[in-house]
Protein backbone atom coordinates (compact mmCIF):
# COMPACT_ATOMS: atom_id res chain seq x y z
CA UNK A 1 0.00 0.00 0.00
CA UNK A 2 1.17 3.53 -0.78
CA UNK A 3 -0.16 6.66 0.88
CA UNK A 4 0.09 9.65 -1.46
CA UNK A 5 -2.13 12.14 0.36
CA UNK A 6 -3.03 12.35 4.03
CA UNK A 7 -6.57 11.14 4.64
CA UNK A 8 -8.95 13.52 6.34
CA UNK A 9 -11.61 12.02 8.66
CA UNK A 10 -13.80 9.50 6.84
CA UNK A 11 -17.42 8.72 7.69
CA UNK A 12 -18.36 6.51 4.76
CA UNK A 13 -16.58 3.99 2.56
CA UNK A 14 -17.84 3.75 -1.01
CA UNK A 15 -17.03 0.59 -2.93
CA UNK A 16 -16.96 -0.04 -6.61
CA UNK A 17 -18.12 -3.62 -7.19
CA UNK A 18 -16.83 -5.16 -10.43
CA UNK A 19 -13.15 -6.14 -10.26
CA UNK A 20 -12.87 -4.52 -6.83
CA UNK A 21 -14.65 -7.03 -4.62
CA UNK A 22 -14.45 -9.94 -7.11
CA UNK A 23 -13.12 -10.89 -10.54
CA UNK A 24 -15.80 -9.74 -12.96
CA UNK A 25 -14.42 -11.27 -16.16
CA UNK A 26 -15.80 -14.81 -15.64
CA UNK A 27 -19.10 -13.33 -14.48
CA UNK A 28 -19.56 -11.37 -17.69
CA UNK A 29 -18.38 -14.31 -19.82
CA UNK A 30 -21.03 -16.56 -18.25
CA UNK A 31 -23.69 -13.87 -18.66
CA UNK A 32 -22.82 -13.34 -22.33
CA UNK A 33 -23.05 -17.09 -22.93
CA UNK A 34 -26.45 -17.25 -21.25
CA UNK A 35 -27.65 -14.41 -23.46
CA UNK A 36 -26.40 -16.10 -26.63
CA UNK A 37 -28.02 -19.40 -25.67
CA UNK A 38 -31.33 -17.71 -24.92
CA UNK A 39 -31.24 -15.93 -28.27
CA UNK A 40 -30.40 -19.13 -30.13
CA UNK A 41 -33.40 -20.88 -28.61
CA UNK A 42 -35.77 -18.16 -29.78
CA UNK A 43 -34.13 -17.07 -33.03
CA UNK A 44 -32.02 -19.87 -34.59
CA UNK A 45 -30.47 -17.41 -37.04
CA UNK A 46 -28.47 -15.92 -34.16
CA UNK A 47 -26.46 -19.11 -33.61
CA UNK A 48 -23.89 -17.92 -36.15
CA UNK A 49 -23.46 -14.61 -34.32
CA UNK A 50 -21.09 -14.02 -31.43
CA UNK A 51 -20.81 -11.34 -28.73
CA UNK A 52 -18.94 -9.05 -31.13
CA UNK A 53 -22.04 -8.72 -33.31
CA UNK A 54 -24.11 -7.57 -30.35
CA UNK A 55 -21.35 -5.22 -29.18
CA UNK A 56 -21.37 -3.58 -32.60
CA UNK A 57 -25.12 -3.05 -32.27
CA UNK A 58 -24.53 -1.18 -29.03
CA UNK A 59 -21.81 0.93 -30.60
CA UNK A 60 -24.19 1.94 -33.38
CA UNK A 61 -26.80 2.96 -30.81
CA UNK A 62 -24.25 5.03 -28.91
CA UNK A 63 -23.38 6.95 -32.06
CA UNK A 64 -26.93 8.25 -32.35
CA UNK A 65 -27.64 8.43 -28.61
CA UNK A 66 -24.39 8.88 -26.63
CA UNK A 67 -26.26 9.25 -23.34
CA UNK A 68 -27.42 5.62 -23.54
CA UNK A 69 -23.93 4.53 -22.45
CA UNK A 70 -24.65 5.80 -18.94
CA UNK A 71 -27.23 3.02 -18.45
CA UNK A 72 -25.47 -0.14 -19.51
CA UNK A 73 -28.45 -2.37 -18.80
CA UNK A 74 -30.79 -0.43 -21.05
CA UNK A 75 -27.98 -0.01 -23.58
CA UNK A 76 -27.55 -3.78 -23.81
CA UNK A 77 -31.29 -4.40 -23.99
CA UNK A 78 -31.80 -1.92 -26.82
CA UNK A 79 -28.70 -3.26 -28.58
CA UNK A 80 -30.16 -6.76 -28.61
CA UNK A 81 -33.43 -5.40 -29.91
CA UNK A 82 -31.69 -3.44 -32.68
CA UNK A 83 -29.71 -6.51 -33.69
CA UNK A 84 -32.83 -8.62 -33.93
CA UNK A 85 -34.58 -6.00 -36.04
CA UNK A 86 -31.55 -6.00 -38.36
CA UNK A 87 -32.05 -9.75 -38.76
CA UNK A 88 -35.62 -9.18 -39.95
CA UNK A 89 -37.73 -9.52 -36.81
CA UNK A 90 -40.70 -7.24 -36.40
CA UNK A 91 -40.17 -4.53 -33.80
CA UNK A 92 -42.64 -6.02 -31.33
CA UNK A 93 -41.17 -9.52 -31.62
CA UNK A 94 -37.64 -8.15 -31.35
CA UNK A 95 -38.53 -6.28 -28.15
CA UNK A 96 -40.03 -9.40 -26.57
CA UNK A 97 -37.08 -11.63 -27.46
CA UNK A 98 -34.61 -8.95 -26.39
CA UNK A 99 -36.29 -8.69 -22.97
CA UNK A 100 -36.07 -12.46 -22.53
CA UNK A 101 -32.41 -12.62 -23.63
CA UNK A 102 -31.45 -9.71 -21.41
CA UNK A 103 -33.20 -11.43 -18.52
CA UNK A 104 -31.00 -14.49 -19.09
CA UNK A 105 -27.94 -12.25 -19.16
CA UNK A 106 -28.90 -10.43 -15.98
CA UNK A 107 -29.64 -13.64 -14.07
CA UNK A 108 -26.07 -14.81 -14.66
CA UNK A 109 -24.56 -11.36 -14.33
CA UNK A 110 -25.92 -11.01 -10.79
CA UNK A 111 -24.90 -14.52 -9.72
CA UNK A 112 -21.79 -13.43 -7.82
CA UNK A 113 -20.17 -15.11 -4.84
CA UNK A 114 -17.70 -13.17 -2.72
CA UNK A 115 -14.84 -14.98 -1.02
CA UNK A 116 -15.10 -15.40 2.78
CA UNK A 117 -12.13 -13.09 3.36
CA UNK A 118 -13.79 -10.24 1.45
CA UNK A 119 -17.05 -10.72 3.36
CA UNK A 120 -15.11 -10.71 6.63
CA UNK A 121 -13.33 -7.50 5.62
CA UNK A 122 -16.60 -5.76 4.73
CA UNK A 123 -18.20 -6.95 7.96
CA UNK A 124 -15.33 -5.50 9.99
CA UNK A 125 -15.37 -2.19 8.11
CA UNK A 126 -19.15 -1.93 8.53
CA UNK A 127 -18.66 -1.88 12.29
CA UNK A 128 -16.78 1.40 12.00
CA UNK A 129 -17.97 3.09 8.81
CA UNK A 130 -21.12 3.45 6.76
CA UNK A 131 -20.65 1.34 3.63
CA UNK A 132 -22.20 2.17 0.26
CA UNK A 133 -21.68 0.92 -3.29
CA UNK A 134 -21.25 3.10 -6.37
CA UNK A 135 -21.12 1.16 -9.61
CA UNK A 136 -21.22 1.74 -13.34
CA UNK A 137 -22.45 -1.84 -13.71
CA UNK A 138 -25.59 -3.68 -12.66
CA UNK A 139 -24.36 -6.09 -10.01
CA UNK A 140 -26.68 -6.38 -7.02
CA UNK A 141 -25.35 -6.26 -3.45
CA UNK A 142 -28.46 -8.04 -2.16
CA UNK A 143 -28.06 -10.95 -4.57
CA UNK A 144 -24.40 -11.35 -3.63
CA UNK A 145 -25.36 -11.55 0.03
CA UNK A 146 -23.86 -8.34 1.38
CA UNK A 147 -26.86 -6.03 1.23
CA UNK A 148 -27.24 -5.94 4.99
CA UNK A 149 -23.71 -4.54 5.33
CA UNK A 150 -24.41 -1.59 3.03
CA UNK A 151 -26.55 1.48 3.54
CA UNK A 152 -27.41 1.59 -0.18
CA UNK A 153 -26.08 1.06 -3.69
CA UNK A 154 -26.09 3.62 -6.51
CA UNK A 155 -25.99 2.54 -10.13
CA UNK A 156 -25.14 4.51 -13.24
CA UNK A 157 -28.21 5.10 -15.34
CA UNK A 158 -31.04 5.05 -12.80
CA UNK A 159 -29.08 7.17 -10.30
CA UNK A 160 -27.02 9.46 -12.55
CA UNK A 161 -24.30 9.54 -15.16
CA UNK A 162 -21.57 6.95 -14.88
CA UNK A 163 -18.22 7.52 -13.22
CA UNK A 164 -15.98 9.52 -13.75
CA UNK A 165 -18.84 12.03 -13.78
CA UNK A 166 -19.45 13.26 -10.25
CA UNK A 167 -23.20 12.54 -10.22
CA UNK A 168 -23.22 9.31 -8.22
CA UNK A 169 -20.72 10.53 -5.66
CA UNK A 170 -22.59 13.76 -5.05
CA UNK A 171 -25.89 11.88 -4.84
CA UNK A 172 -24.32 9.59 -2.24
CA UNK A 173 -23.02 12.51 -0.17
CA UNK A 174 -26.42 14.18 -0.29
CA UNK A 175 -28.20 10.98 0.71
CA UNK A 176 -25.77 10.35 3.57
CA UNK A 177 -25.87 14.01 4.62
CA UNK A 178 -22.06 14.22 4.68
CA UNK A 179 -19.52 16.33 2.83
CA UNK A 180 -18.00 14.62 -0.25
CA UNK A 181 -14.54 14.65 1.35
CA UNK A 182 -15.92 12.52 4.18
CA UNK A 183 -16.36 9.67 1.68
CA UNK A 184 -13.44 7.41 0.75
CA UNK A 185 -14.16 5.64 -2.52
CA UNK A 186 -12.41 2.35 -3.29
CA UNK A 187 -12.23 1.06 -6.85
CA UNK A 188 -10.04 -0.61 -9.47
CA UNK A 189 -10.47 1.82 -12.35
CA UNK A 190 -8.21 4.85 -12.26
CA UNK A 191 -10.37 6.71 -14.77
CA UNK A 192 -13.80 5.82 -13.37
CA UNK A 193 -13.08 5.44 -9.68
CA UNK A 194 -10.12 7.66 -8.88
CA UNK A 195 -10.95 10.47 -11.28
CA UNK A 196 -14.65 10.20 -10.50
CA UNK A 197 -14.10 10.43 -6.76
CA UNK A 198 -11.67 13.32 -7.09
CA UNK A 199 -14.00 15.14 -9.51
CA UNK A 200 -16.67 15.04 -6.80
CA UNK A 201 -14.35 16.12 -3.99
CA UNK A 202 -14.22 12.67 -2.41
CA UNK A 203 -11.11 10.85 -1.27
CA UNK A 204 -9.91 7.94 -3.39
CA UNK A 205 -8.29 4.57 -2.77
CA UNK A 206 -7.17 2.90 -5.99
CA UNK A 207 -6.98 -0.89 -6.17
CA UNK A 208 -4.23 -1.09 -8.77
CA UNK A 209 -4.20 -4.64 -10.13
CA UNK A 210 -1.59 -3.96 -12.79
CA UNK A 211 0.84 -1.49 -11.21
CA UNK A 212 -0.07 1.06 -13.86
CA UNK A 213 1.60 4.40 -14.47
CA UNK A 214 -0.66 7.35 -13.70
CA UNK A 215 -0.55 11.15 -13.82
CA UNK A 216 -3.16 11.94 -11.15
CA UNK A 217 -2.58 10.41 -7.73
CA UNK A 218 -5.26 8.87 -5.52
CA UNK A 219 -5.01 9.31 -1.77
CA UNK A 220 -4.11 5.64 -1.36
CA UNK A 221 -2.84 3.03 -3.78
CA UNK A 222 -3.66 -0.60 -2.92
CA UNK A 223 -2.52 -3.84 -4.48
CA UNK A 224 -4.97 -5.98 -2.48
CA UNK A 225 -8.36 -4.98 -1.10
CA UNK A 226 -7.37 -6.63 2.20
CA UNK A 227 -4.97 -3.74 2.75
CA UNK A 228 -8.04 -1.74 3.79
CA UNK A 229 -7.63 -3.34 7.22
CA UNK A 230 -5.35 -0.36 7.91
CA UNK A 231 -8.58 1.63 8.31
CA UNK A 232 -9.75 -0.49 11.22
Amino acid sequence: MQLFKTLTPVKALSFDLDDTLYDNKPVIAAAEQAMLQALAQQVPETTKLDSEFWWQQRLQLAKTNPAIRHDIGRWRLLGIEAGLVSLGLATGDAAAVAKMAYGAFLAERTRISLTPDVIALLSALAQRYTLIAITNGNACIDKMGIGELFEFSLQAGPDGRMKPYADLFLAAANRLQVQPNQILHIGDSHRADVMGALNAGCQAAWLDHHQSAISVLPHIRLTDVQQLTVLL
